[in-house]
């Protein structure tokens, strides 16, 4: 058996301009990711989806490959993970490129672990026609949630709760956003990724969604944190 990794990068990003080659911790971001999954020794290439000339000379010079330019069809806001990497998938099926699972790794993943790569695999291996991803526990119970009026009135969405113990309160999880694992005819034929799929649990303190310069900063802080900590 063979794998793929496959990395969607592209150049549009509007919260953080350029977010997928801007300097992280000293080196452009999707290096990080690209880095990974190569020192994983789980993949016969490590390939990056992307529209972006910038970013491919980037990916390239860290080692991955590029056989394709993303088509801009799925290249704006409203693409969906599925769709590029399915695209990708469908790209080196047809290029007659033999492989068996392949696993989608998002640029952004500073703090992927190679072990959570392997057990996202080893699920996959046993449940061929779904997914897996690394799943994080919210840090607050949800079902305690409250919302806010204009005028700052709060209300708890679920009235029932406001007296229950946050220790009675049930546990709920929330997609880590790192990566994906799936074989070549799941990611083909079943385009629900999050439904139809199993977990890998991992700590929130190593999950952090960078969406906006405040996320850049937290997520460089706790990287740097890490690293001199292990």
């Amino acid at each position: 058996m063979s794998n793929v990794a496959i990395i969607p990068a592209r150049g549009g990003s509007k919260r953080i301009p350029r977010k997928n080659i801007k300097e992280f911790c000293g080196k452009p971001m999707i290096s990080w990711s690209i880095n990974i999954a190569r020192q994983s020794g789980l993949f016969k290439e490590v390939i990056v989806s992307s529209d972006d000339d910038e970013i491919i000379e980037i990916a390239k010079n860290n080692g991955a490959e590029v056989p394709f330019i993303r088509p801009a069809s799925i290249s704006d806001d409203f693409s969906t993970t599925h769709d590029v990497i399915s695209h990708a998938v469908n790209f080196l099926d047809q290029s007659n490129f033999q492989f068996d699972f392949a696993c989608c790794i998002y640029p952004c993943s500073p703090f992927i672990r190679i072990q959570d790569l392997y057990e996202g695999l080893n699920i996959i291996k046993q449940k061929k026609d779904f997914y897996s991803y690394p799943i994080t526990e919210y840090s607050h119970p949800i079902s305690r949630a409250i919302e806010i009026s204009e005028d700052k009135k709060i209300k708890m969405i679920e009235a029932n709760n406001e007296k229950r113990r946050t220790q009675d309160c049930s546990l709920y999880f929330h997609d880590a956003g790192q990566f994906y694992w799936g074989s070549k005819d799941t990611w083909l034929k079943v385009d629900q990724m999050h439904s139809n799929a199993f977990g890998i649990p991992i700590p929130n303190w190593r999950v952090v969604d960078i969406d906006c310069p405040d996320d850049w900063k937290r997520a460089e802080i706790t990287f740097k944190t890490l690293n001199q900590h292990e």
